[in-house]
């Protein structure tokens, strides 16, 4: 979910009270976003920190903005500042809160997204990071096709691995089976973890859980996702059902491509082309 320009004027006018902007002087300002965006912001748009503020959030990437936001309220949150409002000044207590609903709100979604990004970079692959734009794109104006490309996410990643790894894929598995085959590749299934192993029940049952991610989704595809003619009485979900099985599905598919890596020994796609 994405907040308006609204929400994020309100989280502005928060921070930067009657030309006071939280505890910060220019110089530990500018070191303060330097550390959060790259970016001093006084020194780049020379302007006061307010104004530098709204300056590049006209300017910024989504991602960037939020996370610049985000950790000037977490700043707020450590500092003696909200103690003393929440005891003086009843009106800059609501009103963070207020803020802080605001950022909550978008909270899981840019995990997601960060994943998802991530996930693009180590596929290398045209048609997979299609698939992950469409799929978070769609999550909110279209839940039904989001849920139908989660997927697909887990088919193409468990498809790449076990092509990349030189394993026979038949054409008729499932999801559920591709999934069972990239586990069973790399003894990751719950079975082959030793009983003597510290923590042994906790692993095999995040392992199985994680196989039941491929089942769940498939299923859950099948009644509310695409691909499949509905009849007229059918009723889609919610943005926040697409966002689990999108969160579900990256998950999963990060877990995989993790287990990938480990196996070769290397960290990114790069290496493999090596």
């Amino acid at each position: 979910m994405r907040i308006s320009d609204i929400e994020i004027g309100t989280i502005i006018n928060f921070l930067n009270e009657d030309g006071w902007f939280l505890d910060f002087n220019t110089a530990n300002f500018d070191a303060f976003t330097y550390e959060s965006i790259g970016v001093p912001l006084c020194g780049t748009y020379k302007l006061s920190k307010g104004k530098s503020l709204i300056a590049y959030i006209k300017d910024a990437k989504y991602e960037d903005k939020i996370k610049l936001l985000s950790d000037l309220i977490r700043h707020y949150e450590l500092s003696s500042m909200k103690e003393r409002d929440e005891e003086n000044r009843k009106d800059r207590a609501i009103a963070y809160k207020k803020c802080r609903g605001i950022l909550d709100k978008v909270a899981g979604t840019m995990v997601m997204t960060t994943t998802a990004e991530s996930l693009k970079v180590a596929f290398d692959s045209d048609y997979i990071s299609a698939q992950i734009d469409l799929m978070l794109n769609l999550k909110d104006e279209n839940p039904t096709e989001a849920i139908g490309k989660a997927k697909e996410l887990i088919e193409s990643c468990c498809k790449t691995i076990l092509e990349l790894e030189n394993c026979t894929v038949d054409k008729d598995w499932e999801v559920p089976r591709l999934v069972d085959e990239t586990f069973k590749h790399f003894n990751i299934m719950p079975k082959n973890i030793p009983d003597d192993v510290k923590g042994a029940k906790s692993i095999k049952a995040i392992l199985g859980n994680l196989k039941a991610i491929a089942q769940g989704v498939a299923e859950l595809r099948n009644l509310y996702g695409s691909g499949h003619g509905k009849s007229s009485s059918y009723k889609g979900l919610e943005s926040r059902h697409a966002s689990l099985a999108i969160g579900s599905s990256t998950t999963l598919v990060r877990f995989l491509w993790d287990s990938y890596e480990r196996c070769h020994g290397i960290n990114n796609i790069d290496a493999i082309k090596d």
